[in-house]
């Protein structure tokens, strides 16, 4: 990808839009908002890889012409949208949908290191999802392929370490994102469950911290509403995520 203005991963986290209909016209609200230009220099759409439609699908975006990373989210009640200057995979998980949903897949070591936390499994699984997202195979591949070392902020797969960000932001949610270690500023407000986000998050290496609030003037920038990212993907039979069990899911 080349020159987009981007210096770090943008995610805007948000209640759900009313509809699908509106979700190209926020994610290039979300990518015109991130990369500081007009709306009208910003395309946007879904391809999906395997039957080529657009109405499903992976979304792509881009900057006066020049591609960027997006990626989509979404559990009960929220929505995540990263936009990123590379390739990019977000995922954002209720802890109490993974803990009243055993799933396994989970390896021997995440379940020792988890020591049946909850929050702790729960990123875990949003790891693997954005990890898997970023390589864009998605769940096609086993989830059990990949072993996350949340204290580390690694993703162990195929015979490599993927840095990932992991941050909370609400006790019952959790948010990561695989953008190869890039900072993570996360940005949005969810009403009645935590109060203004704007940090950012992760370093070089990809371990969760908090930065100051406020440092991308999100007081200033509105939420955007994005539907769920269709990856071209089967679910895991263990665990149907709500509201993307749609074909090409």
């Amino acid at each position: 990808m080349g020159e987009s203005g981007l210096q770090a991963v943008v995610v805007t986290l948000c209640a759900p839009g009313p509809d699908r209909a509106a979700d190209r016209e926020a994610l290039v609200a979300a990518v015109a908002a991130a990369a500081a230009v007009e709306t009208a220099a910003v395309r946007a759409g879904r391809v999906c890889p395997h039957c080529a439609g657009t109405d499903h699908g992976r979304p792509w975006a881009s900057v006066h012409g020049t591609a960027v990373g997006v990626s989509l989210s979404r559990t009960t009640g929220v929505l995540a949208v990263a936009v990123a200057p590379a390739t990019v995979g977000v995922d954002v998980e209720r802890v109490s949908r993974v803990g009243a949903a055993p799933l396994d897949v989970f390896t021997p070591g995440e379940l020792e290191r988890a020591a049946g936390d909850a929050a702790l499994l729960a990123a875990c699984w949003a790891a693997k999802e954005a990890v898997l997202k970023r390589d864009g195979r998605g769940l096609r591949v086993d989830p059990l392929s990949v072993d996350v070392d949340v204290a580390a902020g690694t993703a162990r797969f195929e015979g490599r370490d993927h840095p990932v960000t992991i941050h909370r932001p609400a006790p019952d949610l959790v948010l990561v994102v695989a953008a190869g270690g890039l900072p993570v500023v996360v940005e949005g407000s969810l009403s009645g469950e935590c109060e203004h986000l704007g940090a950012v998050v992760g370093d070089r290496d990809g371990v969760l911290g908090v930065g100051r609030p406020g440092s991308r003037g999100t007081a200033e920038r509105p939420a955007v509403g994005i539907g769920d990212e269709h990856v071209g993907v089967r679910h895991h039979p263990r665990f149907e995520r709500e509201q993307e069990a749609r074909p090409g899911a």
